[in-house]
């Protein structure tokens, strides 16, 4: 499992993003599947977020995962809220120690943090919910909290490409026109998207300039798991939270 740990005096926030290595899955979700949703063995699945959560250093209990259906809902949440989150597709909270979850295989994830404010967030970014301003949306939810542009962070995951996420020209032009920057050629000179670079265009128009992006591709990088690439496939996690110990105004 990667781990990026950003736990420092002045960002006291906790990010990881996971693989497809290690794990209890068998084929074709081989690994560390972390998807309830996708055809695995229930009992698998939950050995594999145990495992995380031991190696993470939180309770089970303490990691809100989504009902992610491509919409640009964005939920506010507490310890107490049922997970899965229904029908949403970016959480957000002011809680310490509680880890938000994002789940993919070539969609976007987007972890955002206001450690000044205490306040963090897990985006699920697929084509649709990024055309349709997830991201923006989430942005603004943790605005009306308290959060700063200026003091937010963005740390992008490993995602399908520019290179490999080809669709019709007529896609992504209307991909292009709700989330410019993001037109882009395959590696064999047909039309694609890169909704990373259209996000981390976004962002910057937010006023959110400090942008961490993963440039590793999921259809091309078989540690990860990919939809594109596998069809009937598992998922990896990308998630975010506010240590209880952490040095911010809210702690």
């Amino acid at each position: 499992m990667d781990m990026a740990n950003t736990n420092t005096a002045e960002r006291p926030v906790r990010i990881f993003f996971t693989t497809r290595g290690g794990g209890f899955s068998k084929a074709p979700y081989e690994g560390l599947n972390l998807g309830d949703h996708v055809g695995d063995d229930p009992t698998l699945v939950a050995r594999n977020r145990a495992h995380v959560a031991d190696v993470i250093g939180l309770p089970l209990e303490r990691f809100v995962y989504m009902e992610q259906v491509h919409s640009p809902t964005v939920t506010v949440v507490e310890a107490t809220t049922p997970t899965p989150v229904e029908l949403t597709d970016a959480i957000v909270t002011t809680e310490r120690d509680l880890a938000l979850v994002v789940l993919t295989a070539d969609c976007v994830p987007v972890l955002l943090s206001d450690a000044d404010h205490g306040i963090v967030a897990a985006v699920h970014a697929g084509r649709l919910g990024a055309r349709n301003g997830i991201v923006k949306k989430t942005v603004e939810q943790m605005v009306s909290l308290g959060a700063t542009p200026a003091t937010m962070h963005a740390w992008i995951g490993p995602a399908a490409s520019g290179r490999h996420y080809e669709l019709p020209q007529e896609m992504v032009a209307d991909v292009e026109k709700h989330l410019p920057g993001s037109a882009s050629t395959t590696v064999n000179h047909t039309p694609s998207v890169d909704l990373r670079a259209g996000i981390v265009r976004q962002l910057y128009g937010l006023g959110v300039v400090a942008v961490n992006t993963d440039p590793r591709c999921t259809i091309e990088d078989t540690d990860f798991f990919s939809y594109r690439r596998d069809g009937q496939t598992g998922r990896q996690a990308s998630i975010i939270f506010l240590p209880a110990d952490s040095e911010g105004k809210n702690a």
